[in-house]
């Protein structure tokens, strides 16, 4: 949510270039503070509109793509065509290098989608609701990111693609649509204010959820009327106050580093939820049998998930400008850790079964053995 918050001040500064970008970055985030106060319905409501937004763009880049690919559209780098994506070199015409490199921007542009899990327990009906959401996944990145990106390289082959502009710019402004830089400036930063706000919801429950167990005040347990934890969501609001700090102080270099840390924390947040769920199911094994929607190919598949991250780091260790965020991070959470052991006392299953619940990785089955409980455990 920090480097989202710092890209809002970036994207607006493209039509006020003089604006301080700390200046929107504040107002974004009390913006959206208000609304998650108000009720619950109202962040869905907000992620409904910017996920349309972004969703209107990219089909009409790939309706407008394929007309230009059909009729052999003529642009500065040549004719639109299929081809242009294996015609300059193949597939990896400066080795795989480049391939495997760009696997730091893949992993970063996927921080977020642990928050399917997340909302389980803001949903009526989960045990339908959860399997439809994760199933669309891999169709929804098919068709919006690897499709998209199948689209502009038609148009635009690696060699005519300037890496300081935009490629939605370019397939715009081919077919004469002028405003073209501003749609697309308006659309990243309605996607920048997305990941803004569902960071301040997960944040928010996550701290109420600690609150309830004892691990956070017992004020965060507070509740609104409308069933918001008020205190905890203010909470993790003041906290993304730093990155508005930041970007008073050192505007030029903060996005760089909050995005290198960022990605080292999530792949950490993600590594957990893979360890807690490996663990949960062994301890738990008929609590497993009773789940309609298990992960396939476990535990094969935790482990195989678990070996991808290591590969990430490896791959961030090559970058200098990643490798020093990289260095820091362990020093971090050896602070956190000794926060930690000296604040909680509880036993390592109790420890796995709520991180598994706050993480958001929630099983689509009722726990039994607390009849009072509405919780969703994997």
């Amino acid at each position: 949510a920090m480097a989202d918050l710092t890209a809002v001040g970036l994207y607006m500064q493209f039509w006020i270039p003089w604006l301080p970008q700390w200046i929107p970055a504040l107002v974004v985030l009390v913006a959206l503070l208000l609304m998650n106060l108000t009720a619950v319905k109202y962040f869905g409501e907000m992620e409904f509109w910017f996920a349309l937004i972004k969703v209107i763009a990219i089909i009409s880049l790939i309706i407008i793509g394929i007309i230009m690919i059909v009729t052999g559209f003529t642009t500065d780098a040549g004719v639109a065509a299929f081809s242009n994506m294996w015609n300059y070199g193949g597939w990896f015409p400066n080795g795989t290098m480049g391939f495997i490199l760009s696997f730091q921007m893949v992993v970063f542009a996927f921080t977020g989608i642990e928050l399917v899990g997340l909302t389980a327990g803001e949903t009526e009906d989960p045990e339908k609701v959860i399997p439809m959401a994760i199933n669309n996944i891999p169709l929804r990145i098919i068709l919006f990111y690897v499709g998209s990106l199948a689209i502009i390289m038609s148009i635009y082959p690696w060699t005519a693609v300037n890496p300081s502009a935009s490629p939605f710019v370019a397939v715009f402004t081919a077919v004469g649509i002028a405003a073209a830089a501003g749609i697309v400036n308006f659309v990243v930063l309605t996607s920048a204010a997305s990941a803004t706000n569902s960071g301040i919801f997960s944040t928010g429950r996550m701290i109420y959820a600690l609150a309830k167990r004892g691990h956070a005040p017992s004020s965060m347990r507070r509740l609104t009327h409308s069933s918001v934890p008020y205190q905890a969501t203010i909470f993790s609001a003041a906290v993304l106050l730093i990155t508005v700090v930041l970007n008073y102080v050192m505007p030029e270099a903060v996005f760089v580093m909050i995005t290198s840390i960022s990605t080292f924390c999530f792949i950490f947040i993600w590594a957990m939820m893979v360890i807690c769920h490996l663990k949960y199911r062994k301890k738990n094994p008929e609590l497993a049998a009773q789940s309609k929607f298990k992960m396939p190919l476990f535990p094969v598949m935790n482990y195989i998930i678990l070996a991808f991250f290591v590969f990430i780091l490896g791959i961030l260790a090559l970058n200098e400008d990643t490798r020093i965020a990289l260095l820091f991070t362990p020093i971090w959470f050896v602070i956190l850790w000794a926060f930690y052991s000296m604040l909680n006392t509880d036993d390592e299953d109790a420890l796995s079964e709520e991180l598994i619940e706050m993480a958001g990785v929630k099983e689509i089955y009722k726990k039994p053995k607390k009849e009072d409980s509405d919780d969703y455990i994997i």
